[in-house]
């Protein structure tokens, strides 16, 4: 029979996983408290928190929660990267750390919207603009277009009205 406490974290586990759009997995060994603090608050100001539990407690809350299996990287003192919204911006984050880290921090894979990511496709969602950023580039690209737009009905209008001037300027004379 287990503990009572490892059925309360495996819930709780569980709760995360319900609550957030997927979870990353990195290894933190290494890592001092000052470099471990400073990645907690970067990740918090993205909407993503870490957190360090048992691997085999998560493993029995991905199975739970129908989540896929990431059994082989959850070996050795590894952190989870819980994010609420979109993995991009928790991926930049982590990529950012464990490159001013110089590899202290290992990110090695996780889940993202349903799927088993590796630690390349984690690295390569860090490459990806974020949705703040898209939703930007969309609007100066209508905001373009528009002002295209007005540029040439105006230059129809305008020429029109000096061929107009000319015509009435060559029957004067």
């Amino acid at each position: 029979m287990p503990q009572q406490y490892k059925i309360d974290k495996v819930a709780e586990i569980e709760s995360r996983i319900e609550q957030n759009n997927g979870v990353f997995v990195v290894n933190y060994n290494g890592l001092t408290v000052k470099q471990a603090e400073t990645l907690r608050h970067t990740l918090r100001e993205t909407g993503a928190e870490m957190k360090v539990y048992k691997n085999n407690l998560v493993r029995i809350a991905l199975k739970n929660q129908g989540q896929p299996e990431i059994d082989d990287i959850l070996v050795g003192p590894v952190a989870y990267v819980f994010y609420e919204n979109e993995p991009v911006e928790a991926a930049k984050a982590l990529k950012e750390f464990a490159t001013k880290s110089k590899g202290v921090l290992e990110i090695k894979g996780g889940i993202s919207e349903g799927k088993a990511v590796s630690a390349e496709e984690v690295n390569a969602i860090a490459e990806l603009p974020t949705k703040d950023q898209l939703l930007g580039q969309i609007a100066g690209l209508i905001s373009g277009f528009a002002r295209d737009i007005a540029v040439c009905v105006n230059g129809v209008s305008s020429g029109l009205a000096r061929s107009i001037q000319q015509v009435s300027e060559q029957k004067a004379a």
